[in-house]
């Protein structure tokens, strides 16, 4: 919330992950930004890998918009990352809107 607070919308995705990770450094939050997780095709690992956000303690996928609004298309994208990962929660933030919207996510 801090975040959007002080920046409001607009900025990029990059902009607002940089801001949130000074946030979760300053506040103590044990994470990894861009963390690398394979994805399997039939018993084979695919050349292009996931890219995570952040992940919160080893727990939570957070992964960041900037856009309009949050769709459907979100939801399934973060429940494929949560597949990807083997993590069982995510946790959708967009920071496009006017205000804070996010969304709670559970494979």
């Amino acid at each position: 919330m801090q975040v959007h607070k002080e920046l409001g919308k607009g900025f990029s995705e990059v902009v607002y992950g940089d801001a949130l990770e000074i946030e979760l450094t300053d506040n103590n939050v044990n994470f990894s930004r861009e963390t690398t997780f394979n994805i399997s095709y039939k018993g084979n690992i695919l050349p292009h890998k996931y890219k995570a956000d952040f992940i919160i303690d080893h727990k939570i996928v957070l992964e960041i918009k900037a856009i309009s609004t949050l769709t459907d298309s979100h939801i399934k994208q973060t429940l494929n990352y949560l597949a990807a990962s083997k993590l069982k929660l995510g946790l959708l933030i967009n920071f496009g809107e006017d205000s804070l919207k996010y969304r709670r996510v559970i494979l």
